[in-house]
């Protein structure tokens, strides 16, 4: 028997940076890893379901980085590529009709009832790819035939555009299903990394839209899951991105999924763990705690470190970096009684220049300024003094 393998990715968002660092290398092995994977599992076909880039408008080397994956990718297998609500539709499906037939970018909405057919033996597979709907541009094209507009949310011109699959998928009742989709579906656990599909208060959209189908290639979301379809034989999950865009993702394991849906049986997915490019670490605590050895094994990841001391201590910045040299975020979040920063000091007329300092310094430090800083604070303000009658 030979089995019809796909290999269900998402979310490159190309061009990212994590807190301004650049991650076209960590990409470039990404692709590394992808090719390979591709020729180790045999697959049919490679599924990007959407946000290949991370803007609409890409530069240069991000466009190149995509144009060579393709081209490695294609050599070997089908590549089948929908865009999601970080890319142009219109820019990443250009010249999509001149491609090679290994290339197939799905991304106008009149085509998405046709699917991508692939055969293995006496099986066959179709690959129905959903774009990115956003409800107010994609609803004059998804009215039914009475001419009356789907509902304006991401369900209801999800569900029309589904209907439309339904209609194709029934004149194929011996072909095994698959549709991608880029959407935020309910039940599933979102990170902060994602940009949220809200259009007039209604973005999420419920699992049971996608009942009927073997297997859901879901992207938007950056963890790799299972969401769950009610009542359902129906395998749904998000692929995930292949790296961390946040420091709420450094508990994720990136994967890719290869998905076997050969024969009649239900789909089985094998995750493929990805290349870490550099762990990401946040470390939380007093100075004193961060610089001691426990946090050693922190040295060589990209860190978010939270400083804890009642007082911000001196030279913050330049002494975490020399600690951490991959150090992306750093704060000062004192341990206590936070009350006094909820509101900053009442200045009066009647305050003198060092009182008003005094009480600033305090209400940032969380603190009375010492004996030695109200010295300093009296001299200050002295200067200031002297200058003004000099003037």
């Amino acid at each position: 028997m030979v089995n019809v393998k796909i290999l269900h990715t998402s979310d490159w968002h190309l061009g990212r940076t994590l807190h301004g660092v650049d991650l076209h290398d960590a990409q470039r092995t990404f692709i590394d890893f992808l090719v390979d994977a591709v020729q180790q599992h045999d697959v049919a076909a490679v599924l990007i379901s959407g946000d290949v880039y991370d803007r609409a408008i890409p530069g240069v080397e991000t466009v190149q980085l995509f144009s060579d994956a393709l081209r490695r990718l294609s050599d070997l297998t089908t590549v089948i590529v929908t865009p999601g609500n970080h890319d142009s539709a219109s820019r990443l499906g250009f010249g999509a009709e001149i491609m090679r037939d290994s290339v197939r970018i799905l991304a106008a909405v009149d085509d998405l009832a046709t699917p991508v057919l692939l055969r293995r033996g006496d099986d066959e597979v179709a690959v129905y790819g959903i774009p990115y709907l956003d409800p107010d541009a994609a609803r004059p094209a998804l009215a039914d035939e009475d001419g009356a507009l789907p509902a304006r949310s991401h369900s209801g011109v999800l569900t029309a555009a589904l209907q439309r699959i339904r209609i194709d998928q029934r004149a194929r009742p011996k072909t095994r299903t698959v549709v991608m989709a880029h959407a935020f579906v309910v039940g599933a656990q979102p990170s902060d990394s994602e940009r949220d599909l809200s259009v007039g208060g209604v973005q999420s959209v419920p699992s049971g839209v996608f009942d009927g189908f073997d297997y859901v290639a879901l992207g938007h979301l950056h963890g790799a899951q299972i969401v769950p379809v009610p009542e359902s034989t129906t395998v749904a999950r998000y692929s995930g991105s292949p790296l961390a865009f946040s420091f709420s993702e450094r508990n994720h394991t990136k994967s890719v999924a290869v998905v076997d849906i050969s024969g009649e049986t239900e789909p089985v997915v094998e995750l493929l763990p990805l290349p870490v490019p550099r762990s990401l670490t946040e470390l939380r605590g007093t100075w004193d705690e961060l610089t001691s050895s426990a946090t050693d094994y922190a040295v060589d990841h990209w860190v978010k470190v939270i400083v804890t001391d009642p007082a911000m201590p001196l030279d913050l910045h330049a002494q975490i970096r020399a600690r951490f040299p991959h150090v992306l975020q750093i704060s000062h979040e004192p341990v206590g009684d936070h009350h006094s920063r909820a509101t900053a000091p009442v200045v009066s007329e009647s305050m003198s220049p060092a009182q008003v300092t005094a009480d600033f310094v305090e209400f940032v430090a969380l603190q009375p300024p010492d004996a030695h800083e109200l010295s300093v604070i009296d001299q200050a303000c002295a200067c200031v003094r002297a200058a003004e009658v000099g003037a």
